[in-house]
């Protein structure tokens, strides 16, 4: 199962089009690569063909990355920055996901259907180790 099945099996399950979805999916990937520490990450981005390339694309940490705008906008920005890569990392995906339109319901149930699905195409083993290095991104997402 590649990522664009995955994408599209959530947008059907919980009921968000496709490219919002693809938008969310992206955005999680990336908060887990960059703040998960040697290859726990690496080897379920091996096992998701395309999730390394969707993260890359919705890359939270880039130069522009979507954080909203105005005050709030430059606050995350800050806030992130002065925090460090990883907590920043996390700070910057949340912000962007609020920036979808999305609301917190949605975009916990898109965050727990996005782990089932990686569950199965990837095996628990793969996602559990990585999520255990990102405590604060579950609960985030409600898991």
């Amino acid at each position: 199962m590649d990522m664009q099945d995955i994408i599209n099996t959530i947008s059907n399950k919980v009921d968000i089009d496709p490219m919002t979805m693809e938008k969310v999916v992206g955005t999680i990937l990336s908060v887990l690569q960059h703040e998960t520490d040697g290859t726990s990450a690496q080897a379920l981005f091996d096992k998701l063909p395309g999730s390394l390339e969707l993260a890359q694309k919705y890359d939270v940490m880039a130069a522009g990355a979507a954080s909203g705008g105005g005050l709030l906008g430059s606050l995350t920005s800050a806030l992130g920055g002065a925090l460090g890569e990883k907590t920043g990392a996390l700070v910057k995906g949340f912000s962007q996901l609020e920036a979808s339109g999305l609301s917190l319901d949605q975009i916990q149930k898109a965050g727990t259907e996005l782990i089932e699905q990686a569950k199965a195409a990837a095996g628990p083993q793969a996602v559990n180790q990585a999520l255990a290095q990102v405590p604060s991104l579950k609960s985030q997402l409600g898991l």
